[in-house]
């Protein structure tokens, strides 16, 4: 399903404009990544897509259908969700969480929680796991059973509020590395909001990387973007000509290095395969591989 925003302004009581004018479309079946600093309007625009947030004025469109003209409750029961800190229910267990919507949407129980246990499955969460309770469950754990809940009505929609923030470096690449994997094999609409560049270039097709109020600094792949950022404000954001992206090859005995701007070895060049996914990808997966061997911050 495609997500179109027309002229979508919302201002807040006090008076503060979150987003201004903001018109996209998000497209069917890829990852659009919110992307910038803290207060620029990206939890807020997904927010309104299942409309926990009303516009202030404008529209927002599922497949040309306005949001407006329909029920909330049935609109977000069919729009999964995926928060920080999982928002697990902690009186129930984990099968009993997943299968939350399911219920709510009048699927019978004993139907819902063997769905609940395929879901679990497919998060990479052992069934042994499916009759404890979230505060028996390590971090990296419990966000996973808060995507398995966000799948479990099947939705076409899946939007995620900055889901791995929580968890420590190792645990949010694998759970990265788990997003990837499940967006190529269930193809789902993703909105996924962060406020690291590098999460948004390993995970998004379409990255927005935004400044206060919502306005698009610009939009567009991870290589459109590293290649000609549009703005100095985005070439600063992104760091294309500091840290690990500002990459140049170094010789050695052993072969061609790529080295950062602070002289350290990010990775070893190698003949890209054919099918080779896109720079961020790359890079995502080179500064993890780095950071686990201890080679940069």
């Amino acid at each position: 399903m495609a997500i179109e925003f027309r002229s979508v302004t919302k201002s807040f009581a006090d008076g503060t404009t979150a987003v201004d004018d903001f018109s996209l479309v998000l497209p069917a079946h890829k990852t659009t990544v919110f992307v910038g600093s803290s207060g620029c309007g990206k939890t807020t625009l997904l927010r309104m897509i299942n409309r926990l947030i009303e516009p202030t004025s404008g529209e927002i469109l599922i497949d040309d259908e306005p949001i407006q003209q329909r029920d909330p409750v049935r609109l977000r029961r069919g729009i999964g969700y995926v928060l920080q800190n999982a928002g697990l229910l902690p009186h129930f267990t984990v099968v009993d969480n997943v299968a939350t919507v399911p219920r709510l949407n009048g699927v019978p129980k004993k139907q819902a929680r063997a769905r609940a246990l395929e879901l679990l499955d497919i998060v990479g969460l052992d069934r042994a796991l499916a009759e404890r309770y979230p505060r028996q469950l390590s971090g990296g754990q419990q966000q996973r059973v808060g995507v398995a809940r966000g799948l479990a009505a099947d939705p076409n929609i899946l939007l995620m509020d900055e889901p791995f923030g929580a968890v420590d470096p190792i645990v949010r690449s694998e759970l990265q590395t788990e997003t990837r994997r499940l967006q190529r094999d269930l193809e789902k609409t993703v909105v996924f909001v962060t406020h690291d560049i590098d999460e948004a270039f390993l995970l998004g097709d379409q990255v927005v990387i935004l400044e206060k109020g919502a306005k698009i600094a610009q939009v567009g792949t991870p290589d459109e973007i590293v290649e000609n950022p549009a703005s100095d404000f985005v070439a600063e954001f992104v760091g294309v000509d500091r840290g690990a992206r500002a990459l140049h090859t170094k010789r050695t005995p052993r072969g061609t290095v790529l080295v950062d701007a602070a002289g350290r070895t990010q990775g070893v060049l190698v003949d890209a395969p054919a099918d080779a996914g896109s720079v961020g990808e790359h890079l995502g997966a080179g500064a993890v591989a780095a950071n686990r061997s201890g080679s940069a911050p």
